[in-house]
């Protein structure tokens, strides 16, 4: 938990640099305009669509027609949110972390050498795929939200899961090689899991959420580039050829 609470307070102390800020307001703006859009002309719909569905549709027959609305409404938003978080989380981890990663890179991580390979596409791929995979989640485990408790748990779990896929290995494949990447997810799968969820938990304070997918791609990158580091016991590797 160490190694957390250190990427978190390495990511807070970045806002006071402008090129960070610039960074993360990226995605804030787009997930606020995309979140209000899917509001204004998507959320009747997704209303409307949810009371066609069990159980609404047993709590129509039953008279209870205000739970029926409250609770179509409350699934559609959760749907607006997550589809809007989704969405800021792969521009955060496609255009901005790569940003984030190359600034971090040349300052405080310069003895860091870079040996991965072919990183953006790789990068790409794997957020994509984890979209594929958090969609999927999401949707297979819908039912279980009407478990009281269970539609403030699983959003969490698979935002914290959907952090760590995607940000874990987006961070780590320009620096670390092969085996290095596979030794850190191995060794460090819990603490990275812990990361996510806290992210994931941040991502629920009103305003505050905007900003989480840059911040969570940024808190990856410290905690990734930082743990290579030490796994490479402080030496300067480098590259013949270079």
């Amino acid at each position: 938990m160490a190694d957390v609470m250190l990427a978190l307070s390495r990511t807070f102390a970045n806002l006071r640099q402008g090129k960070i800020w610039l960074y993360v307001l990226i995605p804030a703006l787009f997930s606020l305009c995309l979140t209000a859009g899917f509001a204004i002309w998507g959320l009747g719909v997704l209303v409307e669509q949810m009371l066609t569905y069990p159980p609404m549709t047993f709590l129509i027959s039953w008279g209870l027609i205000w739970l029926a609305y409250a609770l179509a409404y409350l699934g559609g938003w959760m749907a607006i949110f997550a589809a809007a978080y989704l969405t800021a989380s792969l521009l955060a981890a496609i255009l901005i972390l790569p940003l984030m990663l190359k600034h971090l890179a040349n300052t405080e991580y310069c003895d860091v050498a870079a040996m991965g390979a072919d990183s953006f596409t790789a990068a790409t791929l794997n957020s994509l795929w984890a979209s594929v995979l958090f969609i999927a989640g999401w949707l297979l485990t819908l039912p279980l939200w009407l478990i009281p408790g269970l539609s403030l748990i699983l959003p969490m779990l698979l935002m914290a899961w959907l952090n760590r896929r995607t940000f874990a290995y987006d961070a780590l494949s320009m620096h670390a090689s092969e085996d290095e990447w596979q030794q850190i997810r191995v060794q460090h799968k819990h603490p990275l899991f812990m990361l996510g969820l806290t992210m994931a938990l941040l991502a629920h304070i009103p305003f505050v959420g905007l900003l989480v997918p840059a911040l969570t791609a940024l808190s990856f990158v410290h905690y990734g580039l930082e743990t290579l580091r030490r796994s490479r016991n402080g030496a300067l590797v480098t590259i013949m050829g270079d």
